[in-house]
């Protein structure tokens, strides 16, 4: 690599993904990808987040070459089945009591792309809710609306307490962008992090 990158653009729209990378300190710009993230049919959902992570940064470096694009994608795994994000109350209150009591895993991803320069990888995080009855996830989503948050909760906030267990090699992951395997790959790239 010849020289500091100078331009990273993140492809997102997700405010937590933002917050996320400003812990860095690097200089960027959040660019949205304009990707659909319907699964395809039958797609796992390790392969709908690669293949979305990978799908927002190429959209996002298509119509800016010279810059380096950071994309990331975060899909709930029960069973082999996607639980994306929820959208509305009933569906937030149907992904927590199909949750509760139960482990399931998040898979997150991320792809940069740059001059020259093409790597992806996966996170899977580990996660074990506690048993939940119908009050404790209604009172839930009343004070924390995680309705825009694969899985119906926020690991960060309130939803800290659905928790039994978190097995994770990477806590930020969880939020929507595994920082380890980003500041690694970023200074792969030839970007400067204190």
């Amino acid at each position: 690599m010849n020289g500091v990158p100078n331009r990273l653009l993140l492809a997102s729209t997700s405010p937590y993904r933002r917050e996320l990378l400003q812990r860095l300190r690097l200089s960027f710009e959040c660019v949205s990808p304009g990707v659909a993230e319907t699964p395809l049919p039958g797609e796992a959902p390790s392969t709908l987040a690669l293949r979305l992570a990978e799908a927002k940064a190429a959209a996002v470096h298509a119509l800016h070459p010279e810059a380096w694009v950071l994309g990331s994608d975060q899909v709930a795994d029960l069973d082999g089945r996607v639980l994306g994000k929820p959208g509305d109350s009933g569906t937030a209150t149907a992904q927590l009591r199909a949750m509760s009591g139960r482990e399931f895993v998040f898979r997150t991803a991320l792809c940069i792309v740059g001059p020259d320069f093409h790597e992806s990888v996966i996170d899977t995080t580990r996660v074990h809710l506690r048993k939940l009855d119908d009050d404790e996830i209604e009172r839930y989503l009343q004070a924390e609306p995680a309705f825009d948050c694969a899985g119906s909760f926020k690991a960060e906030g309130l939803g800290i307490g659905l928790f039994e267990a978190i097995d994770s090699r990477d806590p930020t992951a969880l939020v929507g962008l595994p920082l380890i395997a980003t500041a690694r790959l970023l200074r792969q790239a030839g970007f400067r992090i204190p």
